[in-house]
């Protein structure tokens, strides 16, 4: 006991950090108006590209983009390793919420010790349910992102104790974004692929492994866990492009595993509810947000939704969108995708509008 009057000079400096993030905490109004006493004091972020935040920047891989144009929206314009124009969702998501201004990636170099507490993201450009979509991408595996895991919850009991670790890992909102690459790179990319699985085992394999790593997080602490299922990937531009034929219509057999997918996945995590106790477990629909800013974008203030607002719009993803092949369209709210996979943070705030109103009362 006595050893906690005697502090060193870096721990004065970690408590005068700690208490200007819980000062942070309760002094920002959040734009989300939570139920009194509920108390949500991080996300905690897996998944793929769409919620990366720079995890794959020092890394061999084509799944990064730690260069312009991306980020061009971002805080000073700064290419962060987030693949969009601005901020992904979770970062959205933290900013409703009151916690902080955006989710850092855990790898990131540059990381506070102070982040740890508000949450961060472990995500990885090009990372999916089954290892092979993964080493596709030469991105971090639903393992590794475990293992990282694992140092987190260690630091956290370094800096705040055991019993406040328990807390934050109970309270915190996991999200868990992945899928995409799965259906569009792998199943549909390799005919190797196809030849071992039909549409309907591979979208069961997919909803299995979402479910263990669902049970693994419950493992770890976490009991307020959000899975999102599969977009409509047979209408981001790229697919379109690729399979959607010389009108580029949306792929109708690519959204349908991915409907297939989120079928599946839905029903494990109802099943798997019942059985974890003292746990929230839900399933988000991405799928139809996204699906109805892509078929009426006007209704949304949008022009353009079926090309991405880098270089052509066709295809321009990752290495392809860049400051010297590719230019850039001069107002990004106009379309729904910033390069030919990803959205603009324009189409992600609103679709975060809509599942916070659709979700937000069942995780809390």
């Amino acid at each position: 006991m006595v050893s906690y009057l005697f502090l060193s000079s870096s721990s004065i400096l970690f408590w005068c950090s700690f208490f200007l993030v819980l000062l942070f905490m309760t002094t920002t109004n959040a734009l989300v108006k939570l139920p009194e006493n509920t108390t949500i004091p991080a996300v905690i972020v897996f998944g793929d590209s769409i919620v990366d935040a720079g995890n794959n920047d020092d890394m061999i891989t084509e799944a990064r983009c730690d260069y312009p144009p991306y980020g061009i929206d971002f805080d000073g314009g700064v290419p962060t390793g987030r693949f969009s124009n601005g901020k992904v969702p979770t970062d959205i998501l933290a900013e409703e919420l009151g916690l902080k201004p955006s989710i850092p990636a855990y790898r990131d170099p540059n990381l506070k010790p102070e982040d740890l507490l508000t949450g961060v993201t472990f995500a990885s450009g090009g990372a999916g349910y089954v290892p092979l979509t993964t080493q596709i991408a030469g991105g971090i595996p639903l393992p590794k992102q475990l293992k990282y895991f694992e140092e987190y919850i260690e630091k956290l009991n370094d800096m705040v104790g055991e019993e406040r670790t328990k807390f934050i890992l109970k309270n915190s909102m996991f999200v868990i974004i992945c899928g995409s690459n799965d259906i569009a790179n792998d199943f549909f990319g390799l005919p190797s692929v196809r030849l071992q699985y039909t549409v309907d085992s591979f979208t069961a394999l997919m909803a299995e492994n979402a479910r263990s790593f669902a049970m693994s997080l419950y493992g770890y602490g976490a009991r307020r866990i959000l899975m999102f299922g599969a977009p409509p990937i047979g209408c981001v531009p790229s697919q379109r492009t690729v399979a959607g034929g010389p009108t580029r219509d949306c792929v109708v057999r690519f959204n349908d595993a991915s409907k297939l997918f989120n079928a599946k996945l839905s029903g494990n995590l109802d099943i798997l509810s019942r059985t974890l106790l003292d746990s929230t477990l839900v399933y988000v629909d991405i799928y139809s947000p996204l699906l109805d800013l892509i078929v009426n974008p006007r209704q949304y203030g949008f022009k353009v939704s079926n090309l991405g607002c880098c270089g052509t719009g066709l295809i321009e993803v990752t290495a392809l969108c860049n400051n010297y092949t590719s230019a850039v369209c001069p107002i990004r709210s106009d379309y729904v995708f910033w390069d030919s996979f990803h959205p603009t943070e324009t189409a992600y705030r609103i679709i975060v509008a809509k599942l916070l109103d659709r979700y937000l009362s069942k995780i809390i």
